[in-house]
Protein backbone atom coordinates (compact mmCIF):
# COMPACT_ATOMS: atom_id res chain seq x y z
CA UNK A 1 0.00 0.00 0.00
CA UNK A 2 1.32 3.71 -0.60
CA UNK A 3 1.75 4.87 2.97
CA UNK A 4 3.86 7.85 1.85
CA UNK A 5 0.52 9.02 -0.25
CA UNK A 6 -1.72 8.98 2.72
CA UNK A 7 -2.37 11.43 5.67
CA UNK A 8 -1.99 10.13 9.05
CA UNK A 9 -5.81 9.68 9.51
CA UNK A 10 -6.24 8.14 6.60
CA UNK A 11 -3.46 5.77 8.48
CA UNK A 12 -5.36 5.17 11.56
CA UNK A 13 -8.15 4.29 10.46
CA UNK A 14 -6.54 1.62 7.88
CA UNK A 15 -4.51 0.41 10.72
CA UNK A 16 -7.71 0.17 12.97
CA UNK A 17 -9.45 -2.05 10.01
CA UNK A 18 -5.92 -4.02 10.21
CA UNK A 19 -6.73 -5.18 13.81
CA UNK A 20 -10.04 -6.10 13.20
CA UNK A 21 -8.65 -8.41 10.37
CA UNK A 22 -6.20 -10.02 12.85
CA UNK A 23 -8.81 -10.46 15.71
CA UNK A 24 -11.10 -12.42 13.17
CA UNK A 25 -11.22 -16.10 14.21
CA UNK A 26 -10.16 -18.00 11.31
CA UNK A 27 -12.94 -20.66 12.34
CA UNK A 28 -15.70 -17.79 10.50
CA UNK A 29 -13.85 -17.94 7.43
CA UNK A 30 -13.56 -21.81 7.05
CA UNK A 31 -17.25 -21.73 8.76
CA UNK A 32 -18.07 -19.74 5.82
CA UNK A 33 -16.48 -22.01 2.86
CA UNK A 34 -18.43 -24.76 4.77
CA UNK A 35 -21.62 -22.66 4.42
CA UNK A 36 -21.74 -23.34 8.22
CA UNK A 37 -22.10 -19.62 8.65
CA UNK A 38 -25.08 -18.05 6.03
CA UNK A 39 -24.07 -14.92 6.98
CA UNK A 40 -22.17 -13.27 9.48
CA UNK A 41 -24.31 -11.19 11.16
CA UNK A 42 -21.83 -10.86 14.48
CA UNK A 43 -18.80 -9.73 12.50
CA UNK A 44 -20.79 -7.22 10.53
CA UNK A 45 -21.87 -5.77 14.33
CA UNK A 46 -17.94 -6.03 15.55
CA UNK A 47 -17.50 -3.94 12.67
CA UNK A 48 -20.13 -1.61 13.37
CA UNK A 49 -18.36 -0.92 17.08
CA UNK A 50 -15.90 -0.08 16.08
CA UNK A 51 -16.72 2.32 13.66
CA UNK A 52 -15.21 0.77 10.61
CA UNK A 53 -18.89 0.36 7.83
CA UNK A 54 -19.60 3.41 5.91
CA UNK A 55 -16.66 5.33 6.66
CA UNK A 56 -17.31 8.47 3.66
CA UNK A 57 -20.36 8.60 5.11
CA UNK A 58 -21.24 12.11 7.39
CA UNK A 59 -20.93 11.27 11.49
CA UNK A 60 -24.55 12.48 11.57
CA UNK A 61 -25.47 9.58 10.23
CA UNK A 62 -22.58 7.16 11.94
CA UNK A 63 -19.68 6.90 9.45
CA UNK A 64 -16.60 9.00 10.08
CA UNK A 65 -16.78 11.26 7.29
CA UNK A 66 -13.61 10.18 5.05
CA UNK A 67 -12.84 9.63 2.05
CA UNK A 68 -13.27 6.92 -0.64
CA UNK A 69 -9.24 6.66 -0.43
CA UNK A 70 -9.72 5.45 3.10
CA UNK A 71 -12.48 3.60 1.94
CA UNK A 72 -10.58 1.63 -0.52
CA UNK A 73 -7.71 1.49 2.04
CA UNK A 74 -10.16 -0.40 4.21
CA UNK A 75 -11.31 -2.78 1.52
CA UNK A 76 -8.00 -4.11 0.85
CA UNK A 77 -7.75 -4.68 4.12
CA UNK A 78 -11.09 -6.98 4.74
CA UNK A 79 -10.36 -8.56 1.02
CA UNK A 80 -7.02 -9.48 2.48
CA UNK A 81 -9.34 -11.73 5.05
CA UNK A 82 -11.50 -12.99 2.62
CA UNK A 83 -13.47 -11.91 -0.20
CA UNK A 84 -16.82 -13.07 0.52
CA UNK A 85 -16.70 -11.44 3.80
CA UNK A 86 -15.62 -7.76 1.81
CA UNK A 87 -18.69 -8.51 -0.13
CA UNK A 88 -20.70 -8.11 2.70
CA UNK A 89 -18.86 -5.58 4.19
CA UNK A 90 -19.46 -3.13 1.17
CA UNK A 91 -22.61 -4.38 0.37
CA UNK A 92 -24.69 -3.00 3.27
CA UNK A 93 -22.36 -0.02 4.14
CA UNK A 94 -21.64 1.02 0.74
CA UNK A 95 -23.62 0.09 -1.94
CA UNK A 96 -27.10 0.34 0.19
CA UNK A 97 -26.32 3.57 2.23
CA UNK A 98 -24.79 5.20 -0.59
CA UNK A 99 -27.82 4.96 -2.11
CA UNK A 100 -29.80 6.47 0.86
CA UNK A 101 -27.57 9.20 1.72
CA UNK A 102 -27.37 10.48 -1.92
CA UNK A 103 -30.77 9.70 -2.73
CA UNK A 104 -32.79 9.49 0.28
CA UNK A 105 -34.46 11.80 2.99
CA UNK A 106 -33.45 12.01 6.44
CA UNK A 107 -35.93 10.22 7.57
CA UNK A 108 -34.76 7.30 5.50
CA UNK A 109 -31.06 8.01 6.94
CA UNK A 110 -31.96 8.04 10.75
CA UNK A 111 -34.29 4.97 10.67
CA UNK A 112 -32.12 2.86 7.47
CA UNK A 113 -28.11 4.02 7.74
CA UNK A 114 -27.55 5.13 10.96
CA UNK A 115 -29.00 1.67 12.41
CA UNK A 116 -26.45 -0.28 9.38
CA UNK A 117 -23.22 1.48 10.16
CA UNK A 118 -24.01 0.90 13.86
CA UNK A 119 -24.02 -2.65 12.96
CA UNK A 120 -27.67 -2.72 14.41
CA UNK A 121 -29.27 -4.09 10.59
CA UNK A 122 -27.92 -4.88 7.62
CA UNK A 123 -28.99 -4.69 3.78
CA UNK A 124 -28.56 -6.02 0.55
CA UNK A 125 -29.04 -4.92 -2.93
CA UNK A 126 -31.15 -6.13 -5.36
CA UNK A 127 -30.40 -5.64 -9.05
CA UNK A 128 -29.92 -8.95 -11.02
CA UNK A 129 -33.42 -10.74 -12.13
CA UNK A 130 -33.24 -14.01 -13.56
CA UNK A 131 -34.04 -12.62 -17.02
CA UNK A 132 -30.44 -10.78 -16.71
CA UNK A 133 -28.14 -8.83 -15.20
CA UNK A 134 -26.34 -6.14 -17.52
CA UNK A 135 -29.71 -5.19 -19.12
CA UNK A 136 -30.40 -3.81 -15.80
CA UNK A 137 -32.92 -1.44 -17.43
CA UNK A 138 -34.91 -4.34 -18.69
CA UNK A 139 -35.75 -4.99 -15.41
CA UNK A 140 -39.40 -7.00 -15.39
CA UNK A 141 -40.14 -6.86 -10.97
CA UNK A 142 -42.82 -4.28 -10.90
CA UNK A 143 -44.26 -1.82 -8.23
CA UNK A 144 -47.86 -0.78 -8.81
CA UNK A 145 -48.82 2.78 -7.16
CA UNK A 146 -52.01 1.82 -5.04
CA UNK A 147 -51.77 4.74 -3.73
CA UNK A 148 -50.76 5.09 -0.40
CA UNK A 149 -48.21 2.52 -1.20
CA UNK A 150 -46.73 0.48 -3.91
CA UNK A 151 -47.54 -3.14 -4.76
CA UNK A 152 -43.99 -4.74 -5.40
CA UNK A 153 -43.67 -8.24 -7.25
CA UNK A 154 -41.06 -9.88 -8.68
CA UNK A 155 -37.77 -11.53 -8.50
CA UNK A 156 -34.12 -10.66 -7.84
CA UNK A 157 -31.50 -13.62 -7.79
CA UNK A 158 -27.37 -13.69 -7.18
CA UNK A 159 -28.25 -10.91 -4.22
CA UNK A 160 -25.58 -11.64 -1.74
CA UNK A 161 -27.61 -10.95 2.04
CA UNK A 162 -30.78 -12.61 0.62
CA UNK A 163 -30.56 -14.75 3.55
CA UNK A 164 -29.46 -12.45 6.55
CA UNK A 165 -30.71 -8.74 5.30
CA UNK A 166 -33.09 -6.71 7.12
CA UNK A 167 -33.93 -4.73 4.29
CA UNK A 168 -33.46 -4.60 0.29
CA UNK A 169 -32.60 -1.63 -2.23
CA UNK A 170 -35.12 -3.05 -4.76
CA UNK A 171 -35.23 -1.65 -8.27
CA UNK A 172 -38.69 -2.05 -9.95
CA UNK A 173 -40.40 -0.74 -13.14
CA UNK A 174 -43.00 1.74 -12.07
CA UNK A 175 -44.47 2.90 -15.54
CA UNK A 176 -46.15 0.41 -17.48
CA UNK A 177 -46.15 2.29 -20.54
CA UNK A 178 -43.36 0.01 -23.04
CA UNK A 179 -43.01 3.22 -24.97
CA UNK A 180 -41.42 5.37 -22.20
CA UNK A 181 -37.80 4.73 -22.44
CA UNK A 182 -36.41 2.09 -19.98
CA UNK A 183 -34.28 4.69 -17.99
CA UNK A 184 -37.35 6.52 -17.43
CA UNK A 185 -39.49 3.46 -16.41
CA UNK A 186 -37.80 2.35 -12.82
CA UNK A 187 -38.45 3.32 -9.31
CA UNK A 188 -35.78 2.62 -6.52
CA UNK A 189 -37.17 1.50 -3.02
CA UNK A 190 -36.57 0.27 0.64
CA UNK A 191 -38.11 -2.71 0.89
CA UNK A 192 -38.28 -4.15 4.44
CA UNK A 193 -37.88 -7.88 4.81
CA UNK A 194 -41.43 -9.10 5.96
CA UNK A 195 -45.07 -10.42 4.13
CA UNK A 196 -44.31 -11.27 0.64
CA UNK A 197 -40.20 -11.27 1.00
CA UNK A 198 -39.12 -14.98 0.52
CA UNK A 199 -36.21 -16.42 -0.06
CA UNK A 200 -36.75 -18.77 -2.78
CA UNK A 201 -33.62 -20.92 -3.44
CA UNK A 202 -29.91 -20.96 -2.19
CA UNK A 203 -27.22 -20.85 -4.38
CA UNK A 204 -24.42 -23.46 -3.96
CA UNK A 205 -21.34 -21.19 -4.85
CA UNK A 206 -17.88 -22.63 -6.73
CA UNK A 207 -16.78 -20.02 -3.84
CA UNK A 208 -17.54 -16.46 -1.56
CA UNK A 209 -19.73 -18.66 0.63
CA UNK A 210 -21.27 -17.58 3.51
CA UNK A 211 -22.61 -14.49 2.19
CA UNK A 212 -26.42 -15.66 1.98
CA UNK A 213 -26.36 -15.34 -1.65
CA UNK A 214 -30.13 -16.27 -3.22
CA UNK A 215 -32.80 -15.68 -5.16
CA UNK A 216 -35.96 -13.43 -3.67
CA UNK A 217 -39.34 -13.23 -4.44
CA UNK A 218 -40.98 -10.30 -3.88
CA UNK A 219 -45.45 -11.28 -3.67
CA UNK A 220 -47.96 -8.62 -3.16
CA UNK A 221 -45.16 -6.45 -1.02
CA UNK A 222 -46.60 -3.69 0.44
CA UNK A 223 -43.96 -0.69 0.12
CA UNK A 224 -45.06 2.81 2.06
CA UNK A 225 -44.63 5.59 -0.47
CA UNK A 226 -42.07 7.41 2.01
CA UNK A 227 -39.60 4.10 0.64
CA UNK A 228 -38.97 5.59 -2.43
CA UNK A 229 -35.49 6.17 -3.04
CA UNK A 230 -35.22 9.75 -4.98
CA UNK A 231 -38.08 10.06 -7.40
CA UNK A 232 -40.59 7.86 -8.54
CA UNK A 233 -39.49 6.60 -11.74
CA UNK A 234 -35.82 8.17 -11.32
CA UNK A 235 -34.02 5.12 -10.22
CA UNK A 236 -31.51 5.90 -12.94
CA UNK A 237 -29.72 8.90 -10.81
CA UNK A 238 -29.70 6.16 -8.06
CA UNK A 239 -27.87 3.35 -10.52
CA UNK A 240 -25.73 6.12 -11.96
CA UNK A 241 -24.45 6.89 -8.64
CA UNK A 242 -24.44 3.19 -7.06
CA UNK A 243 -22.08 2.09 -9.96
CA UNK A 244 -18.99 3.77 -7.97
CA UNK A 245 -18.87 1.99 -5.24
CA UNK A 246 -20.26 -0.98 -6.82
CA UNK A 247 -17.20 -1.16 -9.37
CA UNK A 248 -14.68 1.01 -7.52
CA UNK A 249 -15.19 -0.90 -4.50
CA UNK A 250 -14.93 -4.47 -6.03
CA UNK A 251 -11.64 -3.07 -7.57
CA UNK A 252 -10.15 -2.11 -3.94
CA UNK A 253 -11.58 -4.95 -2.68
CA UNK A 254 -9.90 -7.62 -5.06
CA UNK A 255 -6.58 -6.47 -4.24
CA UNK A 256 -6.64 -7.82 -0.62
CA UNK A 257 -6.97 -11.66 -1.55
CA UNK A 258 -4.65 -11.22 -4.32
CA UNK A 259 -1.98 -9.56 -1.91
CA UNK A 260 -2.70 -12.51 0.47
CA UNK A 261 -2.14 -15.17 -2.15
CA UNK A 262 1.19 -13.47 -3.55
CA UNK A 263 2.47 -13.28 0.62
CA UNK A 264 1.48 -17.14 1.01
CA UNK A 265 3.54 -17.10 -2.52
CA UNK A 266 6.41 -15.68 -1.28
CA UNK A 267 7.01 -17.07 2.22
CA UNK A 268 7.14 -20.32 0.31
CA UNK A 269 9.09 -20.50 -2.53
CA UNK A 270 11.61 -18.46 -0.02
CA UNK A 271 11.59 -22.13 2.07
CA UNK A 272 11.01 -24.58 -0.53
CA UNK A 273 14.17 -26.43 -1.35
CA UNK A 274 14.62 -28.28 -5.13
CA UNK A 275 17.88 -29.22 -6.62
CA UNK A 276 19.79 -28.71 -3.15
CA UNK A 277 18.39 -24.47 -3.38
CA UNK A 278 15.18 -22.39 -2.35
CA UNK A 279 13.08 -22.67 -5.30
CA UNK A 280 12.83 -18.45 -5.40
CA UNK A 281 16.40 -18.97 -6.60
CA UNK A 282 14.76 -20.17 -10.05
CA UNK A 283 14.15 -17.69 -12.22
CA UNK A 284 10.90 -19.73 -13.62
CA UNK A 285 9.81 -19.21 -10.09
CA UNK A 286 10.95 -15.42 -8.98
CA UNK A 287 9.49 -14.07 -11.74
CA UNK A 288 5.83 -15.23 -11.53
CA UNK A 289 6.37 -13.72 -8.42
CA UNK A 290 7.75 -10.29 -9.54
CA UNK A 291 5.08 -10.22 -11.74
CA UNK A 292 2.54 -10.35 -9.12
CA UNK A 293 4.63 -7.76 -6.68
CA UNK A 294 4.11 -5.50 -10.38
CA UNK A 295 0.43 -6.08 -11.08
CA UNK A 296 -0.58 -5.48 -7.36
CA UNK A 297 1.15 -1.95 -7.52
CA UNK A 298 -0.04 -1.55 -10.76
CA UNK A 299 -3.61 -2.47 -8.90
CA UNK A 300 -3.19 -0.24 -6.70
CA UNK A 301 -1.99 2.82 -8.45
CA UNK A 302 -5.13 2.93 -10.68
CA UNK A 303 -7.54 2.30 -7.03
CA UNK A 304 -5.99 5.55 -5.46
CA UNK A 305 -5.88 7.76 -8.29
CA UNK A 306 -9.71 6.89 -9.35
CA UNK A 307 -10.34 6.78 -5.65
CA UNK A 308 -8.67 10.56 -5.53
CA UNK A 309 -10.27 11.40 -9.01
CA UNK A 310 -13.68 10.77 -7.21
CA UNK A 311 -13.05 12.72 -3.96
CA UNK A 312 -12.08 16.07 -5.98
CA UNK A 313 -15.23 15.70 -7.85
CA UNK A 314 -13.48 15.14 -11.46
CA UNK A 315 -15.60 15.41 -15.05
CA UNK A 316 -18.46 12.44 -14.48
CA UNK A 317 -17.20 11.10 -17.91
CA UNK A 318 -14.36 11.08 -17.36
CA UNK A 319 -14.82 8.99 -13.59
CA UNK A 320 -17.41 6.71 -15.40
CA UNK A 321 -14.07 5.45 -17.84
CA UNK A 322 -11.95 5.33 -14.82
CA UNK A 323 -14.26 3.65 -12.40
CA UNK A 324 -14.45 0.86 -15.38
CA UNK A 325 -10.87 0.37 -16.35
CA UNK A 326 -9.97 -0.17 -12.47
CA UNK A 327 -12.67 -2.73 -12.21
CA UNK A 328 -11.65 -4.71 -15.18
CA UNK A 329 -7.26 -3.74 -14.73
CA UNK A 330 -7.58 -4.95 -11.09
CA UNK A 331 -9.94 -7.95 -11.43
CA UNK A 332 -8.07 -9.35 -13.87
CA UNK A 333 -4.74 -8.56 -12.83
CA UNK A 334 -5.50 -9.72 -9.41
CA UNK A 335 -6.86 -13.37 -10.72
CA UNK A 336 -3.73 -13.70 -12.67
CA UNK A 337 -1.40 -12.57 -9.25
CA UNK A 338 -3.30 -15.84 -7.51
CA UNK A 339 -2.67 -17.70 -10.70
CA UNK A 340 1.03 -17.21 -10.47
CA UNK A 341 0.93 -18.08 -6.61
CA UNK A 342 -0.61 -21.13 -6.95
CA UNK A 343 1.48 -22.25 -9.63
CA UNK A 344 5.07 -21.45 -8.07
CA UNK A 345 3.79 -23.21 -4.67
CA UNK A 346 2.87 -26.40 -7.03
CA UNK A 347 0.68 -29.08 -5.86
CA UNK A 348 -0.05 -28.14 -1.81
CA UNK A 349 -1.58 -25.32 -3.15
CA UNK A 350 -4.33 -27.39 -4.92
CA UNK A 351 -5.15 -29.03 -1.43
CA UNK A 352 -6.62 -26.90 1.54
CA UNK A 353 -3.62 -27.56 3.55
CA UNK A 354 -3.02 -23.73 2.16
CA UNK A 355 -6.15 -21.35 1.34
CA UNK A 356 -4.47 -20.20 -2.11
CA UNK A 357 -7.73 -22.98 -3.63
CA UNK A 358 -10.21 -20.86 -1.95
CA UNK A 359 -8.59 -17.27 -2.84
CA UNK A 360 -8.26 -19.07 -6.29
CA UNK A 361 -12.29 -19.94 -6.04
CA UNK A 362 -13.53 -17.21 -4.83
CA UNK A 363 -11.51 -14.21 -6.72
CA UNK A 364 -13.11 -15.97 -10.22
CA UNK A 365 -16.35 -14.12 -9.11
CA UNK A 366 -14.50 -10.81 -9.27
CA UNK A 367 -14.82 -10.65 -13.03
CA UNK A 368 -18.40 -10.69 -13.32
CA UNK A 369 -20.25 -9.37 -10.59
CA UNK A 370 -21.38 -5.23 -10.61
CA UNK A 371 -20.83 -5.73 -14.22
CA UNK A 372 -19.31 -7.55 -16.14
CA UNK A 373 -15.52 -6.78 -17.17
CA UNK A 374 -16.74 -7.01 -20.80
CA UNK A 375 -19.55 -4.39 -20.12
CA UNK A 376 -16.62 -2.73 -18.52
CA UNK A 377 -14.58 -2.77 -22.10
CA UNK A 378 -17.57 -1.02 -23.68
CA UNK A 379 -17.91 1.33 -21.17
CA UNK A 380 -14.18 2.45 -21.91
CA UNK A 381 -14.65 2.60 -25.38
CA UNK A 382 -17.47 4.62 -25.30
CA UNK A 383 -16.37 7.42 -22.99
CA UNK A 384 -12.30 7.51 -24.53
CA UNK A 385 -13.89 8.04 -28.11
CA UNK A 386 -15.92 10.59 -26.74
CA UNK A 387 -13.34 11.97 -24.65
CA UNK A 388 -10.88 11.68 -27.45
CA UNK A 389 -13.12 13.50 -30.23
CA UNK A 390 -13.49 16.40 -27.40
CA UNK A 391 -9.74 16.88 -27.06
CA UNK A 392 -8.53 16.56 -30.52
CA UNK A 393 -7.33 19.48 -32.15
CA UNK A 394 -4.00 20.48 -29.64
CA UNK A 395 -1.96 19.00 -32.17
CA UNK A 396 -2.52 16.64 -35.36
CA UNK A 397 -0.05 13.94 -34.31
CA UNK A 398 -1.05 12.11 -37.92
CA UNK A 399 1.26 14.88 -39.34
CA UNK A 400 4.28 13.98 -37.54
CA UNK A 401 5.50 12.04 -40.72
CA UNK A 402 7.66 12.11 -43.57
CA UNK A 403 5.49 11.45 -46.44
CA UNK A 404 2.33 13.23 -44.04
CA UNK A 405 1.38 15.03 -46.97
CA UNK A 406 0.60 12.08 -49.34
CA UNK A 407 -3.03 12.58 -48.05
CA UNK A 408 -3.98 10.17 -51.04
CA UNK A 409 -2.32 7.36 -49.73
CA UNK A 410 -5.13 7.38 -46.88
CA UNK A 411 -8.21 6.22 -47.13
CA UNK A 412 -11.11 6.21 -44.55
CA UNK A 413 -13.38 4.10 -46.92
Amino acid sequence: MFDNLMTPTQHAIRDAARDFVKDTPRELILDMDADKVRFPREWLREAGRRNLLGVRHATQWGGRGSDWVTSCAISEEIGSLSYELACVFGVGADLVCDAIVLHGTDAQKARYVKPLLAGEIFAAECLTEPRGGSDFFGATSTAEDKGDHFLLNGQKRFIVGAEGADYFLVYARTDPDEATAPQKRITCFIVDRGPGVEVKYQYGLMGCRGGGTGRLVFKDVKVPKENVVGKVHGAYAVFTTMMIPERLGTAAMTVGPARSALDIATFYTSRRKAFGETINRFQGVSFQVAEGAMLLDACRSLVYTTARAVDDGVDAHRVRRLISQTKKFVTESCQKVVHNSMQVVGGIGYTNILPLERIYRDIRLASIWTGTNEVMATIIAHEWYREAAAARGARNYAADAAEADAAEEIHYG
